[in-house]
């Protein structure tokens, strides 16, 4: 069975460790865990794709900078056919604690461009997020606090974040979003 995450970040090295590519760091992390590198696919985006037992995963890094994802999830469904039930966008979230999962399986898009750029091109917000806290932010500059850099100490918490998030995720493919809601929607670093 066929399953797909997509990490929403923007490429280049000016944003590779910024709290907005949160999505991407953490398909980084999954695929140094299994050993599998990112390669160009036949659209907007970077994928790896492993087999885990009877499940094939792909991880999918949209190349379209952030506010038109979209493009890429909708170019991976239409060549893989994928339903969007099996389908789960990893981002950023400044309104949740650093350290917070939130697995869901619909709604608006929360004010997050790539989310609006994805339901737009889905026609639907109806498909699976795991959105991971980056906040709070200081009031007056929330787009300086995501386009900013994890600093060292952050860094290091990723670990532990990401770990939780790979259970998490690791739930929703074998049982369902709902599970991995109930069993992991909290903070881990507290």
């Amino acid at each position: 069975m066929l399953f797909a995450l997509f990490g929403l970040g923007n490429p280049g090295k000016k944003y590779q460790t910024t709290r907005h590519n949160i999505g991407f760091l953490f398909l980084d992390y999954y695929a140094e865990k299994f050993g599998i590198p990112f390669v160009p696919g036949k659209g907007d985006y970077f994928f790896s794709a492993h087999r885990q037992g009877d499940r094939e995963v792909l991880l999918v890094k949209p190349t379209t900078y952030m506010n038109l994802s979209g493009q890429s999830v909708r170019q991976v469904m239409e060549a893989t056919g994928i339903a969007a039930e099996r389908i789960l966008v990893v981002y950023d979230d400044f309104q949740l604690p650093f350290g917070t999962l939130r697995f869901r399986k619909k709604g608006s898009d929360g004010g997050h461009n790539g989310i609006k750029s994805i339901i737009w091109q889905l026609q639907s917000d109806v498909f699976n997020r795991l959105r991971l806290g980056i906040g709070p932010p200081p009031e007056d500059s929330v787009v300086d606090f995501v386009l900013s850099p994890f600093d060292e100490v952050s860094l290091k918490q990723l670990e532990t974040v990401f770990a939780a998030a790979l259970d998490g995720v690791d739930a929703w493919m074998a049982k369902d979003i709902n599970h991995a809601m109930n069993h992991y929607n909290k903070n881990v670093l507290e």
